[in-house]
C-alpha cells in the first residue's frame, strides 16, 4: 500500500493508441513468437514521488483465427513519465491496440516550502 501525505494530490490520464500494424503489415500483424511494443508517456508536470500507475486495454483489434494473447504494463516510472509495455507471443495477431492509464501521486504545492 502506498501512503501519500501530501495536501495536494495529482491524477492524470490518457488514452493512447500504442501501435497500428495492420496498415503497415507491421509485426504484431505478421509477425509469430514474442513480441514487444514500448510507448512513452510524459506527464504534463512532474510528481513530487513516483506515482502509482494504471494501464489496461480500452481497444485491441485482433485476428480471430489464432488465440488472444496480450500482457499490458507501465514499466519505467518516475516523477516525470513512464512506458506502456504491450507484449503478445505465439501466432497470436493485432492489428491494432490502444491503451487507457490514469497516474495517482503527490504533486508539489507551490505554498510548500522544505528545509535543508
Amino acid at each position: 500500500m502506498k501512503f501519500i501525505s501530501s495536501s495536494m494530490i495529482g491524477i492524470e490520464q490518457g488514452d493512447d493508441v500504442l501501435f497500428s500494424d495492420y496498415q503497415d503489415e507491421g509485426d504484431m500483424w505478421t509477425g509469430k513468437g514474442p513480441r514487444e511494443r514500448r510507448h512513452a508517456v510524459f506527464f504534463e508536470r512532474p510528481y513530487h514521488k513516483v506515482p502509482s500507475v494504471f494501464v489496461s486495454l480500452s481497444m485491441w483489434d485482433i485476428d480471430t483465427e489464432n488465440n488472444a494473447r496480450a500482457d499490458v504494463s507501465a514499466e519505467t516510472i518516475s516523477e516525470d513519465g513512464f512506458e506502456i509495455v504491450f507484449k503478445t507471443w505465439g501466432d497470436t495477431r493485432v492489428a491494432r491496440a490502444r491503451v487507457r492509464w490514469m497516474a495517482i501521486g503527490p504533486i508539489v504545492n507551490e505554498d510548500d516550502w522544505e528545509l535543508y
